[in-house]
């Protein structure tokens, strides 16, 4: 008895009566069954793992191999059922699991079976139990362990969702793009907007200086119109702007035909835009 295996029952053909023998050294089990003292072979109690592979078609048309993991281990009081009643454990539990996973599978789309597969393994677990508790086993966890469809659908599953994330890649690039240019455009229009009010600015500035400078020439030079003043001043700048043309080095500038007398006609068109801008406004 000291060799014996603590999770192992022996079984003996010994008139067919079962004798449980226990020792205290060992604290298990041996269980003698049959006649003439013969040995007829040993049943482990051990937990086993039986994995099973099964190719089924999903409800869209999709084959898919699913592996189960079902651990079961035989009943001690129920020793000699499943020492005897069955000849081959493992098929009759392959069979058991074939026939659950062929039945719920082709009812589920492709992406169901990877959600669903917590509830295939307890409907297998559920129909191993009631099928196994009658040999004298118990299933003790049944599993889902893996789900393998074609190698072509996987290249095309992976393809769609390559697909789709660069769809999305896409869509955000864009919109960034837009958002880049409506802000470019924004910061465009505020910058035109911007400069216009620095040259309405500009510009009123030099009719606010001509105005002062023509009334103060006026009143400090009696007899004078401010016709003749607003006359000079204009040829005062005109001979300023060709003194800055003729000091630069980098000037570009193309001189036509004219003379000074020519101020004389910029005066009359400036004077008269002016009478046109009063007149508008009264």
């Amino acid at each position: 008895m000291k060799g014996k295996n603590l999770h192992t029952i022996t079984n003996r053909k010994r008139y067919h009566i079962i004798d449980l023998i226990t020792t205290p050294f060992l604290h298990s089990q041996t269980l003698t069954i049959g006649l003439n003292h013969g040995l007829a072979g040993q049943l482990s109690l051990r937990v086993n793992q039986l994995d099973v592979r099964c190719e089924t078609k999903t409800k869209d048309n999709v084959f898919v191999t699913v592996v189960a993991s079902v651990q079961y281990r035989a009943l001690s009081e129920k020793a000699s059922d499943a020492f005897y009643k069955l000849t081959n454990t493992k098929q009759q539990i392959q069979a058991y699991v074939f026939d659950v996973i062929r039945a719920s599978v082709p009812k589920l789309q492709l992406d169901d079976v990877f959600l669903q597969k917590n509830e295939i393994a307890k409907g297998v677990e559920d129909e191993l139990e009631k099928a196994m508790s009658g040999y004298g086993f118990e299933i003790v966890q049944t599993l889902i362990v893996d789900i393998e469809p074609d190698q072509h659908v996987k290249r095309s599953m992976n393809e769609i969702n390559a697909a789709a994330r660069m769809r999305v890649a896409a869509n955000e690039k864009a919109e960034g793009e837009k958002i880049l240019q409506i802000k470019r455009a924004e910061g465009e229009a505020e910058s035109k907007y911007l400069s216009g009010l620095g040259i309405a600015r500009q510009r009123q500035a030099i009719v606010d200086g001509l105005r002062d400078s023509v009334l103060a020439f006026s009143e400090n030079v009696p007899g004078t119109s401010a016709k003749e003043v607003m006359d000079m001043v204009l040829l005062t700048q005109y001979f300023d702007t060709m003194k800055d043309i003729g000091a630069s080095s980098k000037s570009n500038a193309v001189f036509l035909p004219h003379g000074p007398g020519a101020v004389k006609d910029i005066a009359s068109q400036i004077r008269d835009g002016l009478l046109q801008a009063e007149t508008s406004q009264s």
